[in-house]
């Protein structure tokens, strides 16, 4: 496949908010700014881009339930936390003059249109680069889901899930140096093992709408590239293997 050949046109782009954030708490500008440049060059390839992110950079629902807090008041702060995110991802994308459109699955429009659907499909088809903000607007669903629904919603052709590892393993890689890499597994076969591609109710939606996802090493410079023209790189998950 030559490097100007693209097997899709629309694609969903999960990264996670610790990625966002260097490693660290809050933004880091620098890696911001790459990652912003490595989207803006995918769209450029002639591929209409949609974007979820994380908040785990300042906050995660789940973490702060385990301490004690109401978890719908968690997971709400944890959605606000995906807005701060993508309200940075969209300056930086802006920055380098690539167009975008923020939407909030909860109300905000001082700072983000309010999702809708329709309007969402449109800006893709208008070229621009639309970023889903705070996660489905309903505590208990996680980024991960999110990312598969607004991915079935607007008919994305694939989900890239961007980590800090290069794929799905059959144990963790950081804790066990013999954990071993798939390059490729069923929808099915990940959710039999437990293995982490995605959350369990979010790989069952990707399941039930054929809907493949590609987990790759974004902390690796050029990747997002490298998966849109086909390089056998990361793990691809898909209903039939």
């Amino acid at each position: 496949m030559s490097d100007d050949s693209v097997p899709y046109t629309r694609v969903l782009l999960k990264l996670s908010g610790e990625i966002l954030g260097g490693g660290s708490f809050g933004i880091d500008v620098e890696t911001t700014n790459r990652i912003a440049q490595e989207v803006k060059e995918a769209h450029e390839l002639g591929v209409e881009m949609a974007l979820v992110i994380g908040g785990g950079n300042f906050f995660r629902g789940v973490a702060g339930s385990a301490r004690g807090m109401d978890r719908t008041q968690a997971d709400n702060i944890g959605m606000m936390a995906t807005v701060i995110n993508a309200l940075a991802l969209q300056d930086a994308l802006e920055r380098i003059g690539c167009y975008t459109r923020v939407m909030s699955a909860i109300a905000m429009d001082k700072v983000a249109e309010p999702y809708i659907r329709r309007r969402a499909v449109r800006h893709l088809e208008k070229g621009r680069v639309v970023i889903f903000a705070a996660g489905t607007g309903n505590p208990y669903f996680s980024t991960d889901m999110a990312a598969s629904l607004r991915a079935a919603e607007v008919n994305a052709d694939v989900i890239l899930k961007g980590t800090k590892v290069d794929g799905v393993y059959d144990r963790d890689p950081m804790a066990d140096n013999t954990a071993k890499r798939y390059s490729e597994i069923t929808h099915l076969e990940a959710v039999q093992r437990g293995l982490k591609a995605m959350d369990v109710t979010a790989i069952s939606l990707c399941m039930e709408n054929n809907l493949p996802i590609i987990v790759f090493d974004l902390t690796r410079p050029g990747n997002i590239r490298r998966v849109l023209v086909g390089e056998d790189i990361g793990t691809h998950v898909r209903t039939l293997a």
